[in-house]
């Protein structure tokens, strides 16, 4: 099927965008990256103490917009692979019916790794700045990330017919 949304998760480090690029390379298919679109538009205006609530406010701005383009781009039968974390059953659940109320599949793709080598991924993105670089992460942004971070269920994984990456 053309017309799916591929929701791409894991946790800090774990690879998601790495894997989205190759992905949508594949697939010839459209990538969204919450990363790349909250560093393009409101990077310059990040207060020097990031609060939680300035930040969320702006991800679900983004988020938004992002649906909507995603809406587009599968209407014109484009796979479309996002790349926002879903780092929440909930967050999943919700794009997920975004895309189903449209009329269109879905596939979680589940990337994962222990969290020392996470971090250290993290931490040689953030020297070398390459291609997946969007924003320095520190050591207390990825342990907050980890806090909040729900591994899909079986459950889950089987209701969005989805796949474990190695």
């Amino acid at each position: 099927m053309s017309k799916l949304f591929h929701l791409i998760c894991g946790s800090t480090g774990a690879g998601k965008t790495t894997y989205a690029m190759t992905l949508a390379d594949t697939l010839g298919g459209i990538r969204f990256s919450i990363d790349e679109w909250m560093m393009t538009l409101f990077g310059p205006d990040v207060p020097e103490t990031i609060e939680l609530a300035w930040m969320m406010e702006r991800v679900a701005r983004c988020e938004a917009q992002i649906g909507r383009m995603a809406l587009q781009v599968a209407r014109q039968g484009l796979p479309v692979l996002l790349d926002l974390g879903f780092t929440t059953a909930e967050h999943r659940e919700r794009v997920a019916a975004l895309a189903r109320n449209a009329g269109f599949g879905v596939q979680l793709h589940l990337l994962e790794g222990a969290a020392e080598m996470r971090w250290a991924r993290v931490q040689a993105r953030n020297q070398n700045k390459g291609a997946t670089f969007a924003m320095p992460v520190s050591r207390a942004m990825f342990d907050f990330v980890e806090t909040l971070w729900e591994p899909p269920t079986a459950i889950e994984m089987a209701n969005m017919h989805g796949v474990r990456i190695d």
